[in-house]
């Protein structure tokens, strides 16, 4: 096998296949990545069993045919050393590979394809192409509201639910609930659910373009995948249950706060400097037409604020960790935002004032 490819080309391939790639591992072939050149093209392919990516590139140069495996972190190293412009060759003789550029010379031991491990694939049960800017908008405006490490597996990934006429994601870490819709016509007669782990929508963050390029997912009864020409991604599903996020969205609240998010959104951002570090609580004291922001630290420091909204209904007080309602701000892409309370006990409802598309659901804090 030997190939040459500029530093440029092979760097942000490399970098996402490489990501996936986990540093410890039981396996000495998953710190590995697989190369594989086939005429004029070079596949590269990370996996730590649950998640998988492959990434391709078109070589410009003649090459030699074959495929081995190569330390990933090394490789990756290497080549981000490597001076701007400089032409990467790769050469395997033996066992080992040398790696030329510029005036430098590395060589890495390898360890065979045969002993990479391949996600093994399931019948898909549905098809379907999507632009990738769509999907990478439905994950950002979901994804920070996933849980880390909770005992209940099923919270650490994001619900994909497809409908006959929407594709929906769905996050939460049970104190916090977001979900956002894109239309779109499907084949799906039912409802279609499934979840898929936090890692594996981490990865594939990093890989949509926020474009009209098309996406195309295909989803099986263990698997989902994801094509966009140069770049394969694959993941394991989550097996379990995700909760009925129907029944946490709160109907009816008639206590509705209406702002201008960017004032908001700063305003919380500076009462927060003196919220508890620890539990970072505001209180918000609504009036007719102003809305007071309170914070308060075991150091016995304040920071208050008023704002005028749009609210006309009995006086209420209600706590909030700050963190989630400028998450839910900052993600939102409109102008105007509602937030819709029944009470200081029952979580608040915030999406836009014109547009149900994105929606955030808070839980109270007790301040």
């Amino acid at each position: 096998m030997k190939f040459t490819i500029s530093r440029e080309a092979l760097l942000k391939p490399l970098q996402l296949v490489a990501g996936v790639v986990e540093r410890r591992q039981t396996l000495p072939v998953l710190s590995n990545i697989l190369l594989v050149v086939e005429g004029n093209q070079l596949s590269m392919t990370g996996t730590d069993l649950e998640v998988e990516m492959i990434g391709r590139i078109v070589l410009e140069q003649p090459a030699e045919s074959g495929s081995i495996t190569v330390p990933a972190k090394k490789l990756m190293d290497i080549c981000k050393s490597l001076p701007d412009g400089a032409d990467v060759e790769l050469v395997l003789t033996g066992q080992k590979v040398t790696i030329k550029g510029g005036r430098s010379r590395f060589t890495l031991t390898t360890l065979p394809a045969s002993e990479f491990p391949n996600v093994e694939d399931d019948a898909e049960t549905l098809d379907l192409t999507v632009s990738q800017g769509a999907l990478k908008r439905l994950i950002d405006r979901t994804g920070f509201a996933m849980a880390q490490q909770d005992v209940r597996y099923y919270l650490n990934g994001m619900l994909l639910e497809l409908t006959a006429t929407q594709l929906r994601t769905v996050a939460t870490d049970g104190h916090r609930l977001a979900t956002s819709i894109y239309k779109i016509d499907t084949d799906v007669s039912d409802t279609l659910q499934v979840i898929v782990p936090r890692k594996g929508i981490l990865e594939l963050t990093r890989l949509l373009e926020d474009s009209d390029s098309s996406a195309q997912l295909l989803i099986g009864s263990s698997h989902i995948r994801v094509s966009t020409g140069e770049y394969t991604f694959t993941s394991k599903l989550v097996d379990g249950k995700f909760p009925d996020y129907e029944r946490v969205i709160p109907k009816g609240g008639d206590k509705l706060v209406i702002s201008d998010r960017q004032e908001l959104r700063q305003v919380l951002n500076r009462i927060a400097i003196l919220s508890n570090e620890k539990y970072r609580g505001v209180r918000l004291v609504l009036t007719e037409g102003h809305l007071q922001i309170l914070a308060n630290n075991p150091e016995q420091e304040e920071a208050e604020e008023t704002l005028a909204v749009d609210y006309q209904n009995t006086p209420m007080e209600i706590g909030f960790n700050v963190n989630y309602l400028l998450d839910a701000l900052s993600i939102l892409p409109d102008q105007m935002v509602k937030i819709s309370m029944i009470d200081p006990n029952s979580s608040a409802l915030v999406e836009a004032v014109d547009s149900s598309d994105n929606v955030y659901v808070i839980m109270p804090m007790r301040m």
